[in-house]
């Protein structure tokens, strides 16, 4: 708890202030959104969940000043159901249902999904010339604080969320973003960029997500830039080795998810993404939560014990057992977390 009286506070600074910094020094600003979206119906399974909840498979074009981009989207929703809520899920891959998305699950808690895989965005690499990067960076190259993959992957969802807004069987007030590691970083990223979302689901994201980064016991900002530079932009690498001279920390991130709620999930055998410090990022976002006139972060003054839930504030967490993974447990956690809200 000593790590939390050295973090840079955001107390006084407004969400915009707080998103300028994350974008500038971290992942970089995203292109302009698109000022249309649409979508085309390309396949459908009608018996998908036993007919309960069909399956259409769907071409997402999306028209910006810079140029156009279309992606696959997959949705499912129960049949014959208005007023539904909803998960925009950023996945790993196209299957439906998915081990990270137990989909007939989610479908028999009343929840519907719109899910798309990050790579038919673009590529999970440093080349910047396939997909949505191709058409933004048509030379490959960016300047030092244009947005690496992660705000790519981001801007996707939040154009998803544009064609979600246009779906009258929806709850519009109850459309959640969720992702697990990267993917949970890029999340958090589009829930503190759209406030439309009701809560950003964070699934064991780790360093430069959830995790603060300060005295980080697994990755660290130089291991994370070493491997995966083309997820940040690149004025983000100035703090490999260096991270107290950072005027944020991922509580930051955390923070500027208001107005709505946000989620981090821990897992107990993942050091990697050190459990610790995701946890602590969110006691150190609450007071600028409760400054604002949320509830907040209710959480115990001491580190949380495998298998414990905090689910009474704005700000929610858990800490399961097992390693890293986005699991059905986690997906359990979550719908409880939002049964409560």
């Amino acid at each position: 708890m000593e790590l939390l009286k050295r973090l840079p506070s955001p107390m006084g600074l407004d969400k915009k202030a707080l998103l300028e910094m994350i974008l500038k020094e971290e992942y970089g600003y995203l292109p302009a959104r698109p000022y249309e979206v649409t979508a085309e119906e390309v396949a459908s399974d009608r018996k998908f969940c036993a007919g309960k909840a069909p399956l259409r498979t769907l071409k997402l074009t999306c028209r910006a000043e810079w140029g156009d981009f279309s992606f696959p989207v997959y949705y499912v929703a129960p049949k014959g159901k208005t007023q539904i809520p909803c998960f925009i899920h950023i996945n790993f891959r196209d299957d439906i249902p998915d081990r990270y998305q137990p989909t007939e699950e989610l479908v028999d808690e009343g929840y519907a999904t719109l899910t798309f895989c990050y790579q038919d965005v673009t590529s999970d690499n440093g080349d910047f010339t396939n997909g949505l990067a191709g058409v933004i960076y048509p030379d490959g190259k960016r300047k030092s604080d244009d947005c690496g993959k992660i705000g790519l992957w981001a801007w996707a969802a939040m154009a998803v969320m544009d064609y979600a807004m246009t779906l009258p069987e929806l709850d519009h007030e109850r459309i959640s973003v969720a992702g697990h590691s990267r993917l949970g970083k890029t999340a958090l990223l589009t829930g503190a960029l759209d406030g439309r979302f009701y809560c950003a689901f964070s699934n064991d994201s780790g360093c430069s997500g959830a995790a603060l980064a300060r005295e980080n016991d697994g990755e660290t900002v130089a291991k994370i830039v070493k491997t995966f530079p083309y997820w940040f932009c690149e004025n983000y690498y100035k703090y490999v080795d260096a991270e107290d001279t950072m005027p944020f920390d991922q509580h930051w991130l955390l923070a500027a998810n208001l107005p709505h709620k946000v989620y981090v999930a821990s897992a107990a055998e993942d050091l990697w993404a050190c459990p610790k410090n995701e946890y602590l990022s969110c006691v150190a976002a609450d007071e600028y939560y409760k400054a604002h006139g949320k509830s907040g972060f209710v959480h115990p003054e001491r580190l949380p014990e495998v298998g414990e839930c905090f689910h009474e504030g704005d700000i929610g967490y858990h800490f399961r057992d097992g390693m890293h993974y986005q699991s059905r447990e986690d997906w359990l956690k979550y719908l409880r977390f939002l049964k409560k809200a």
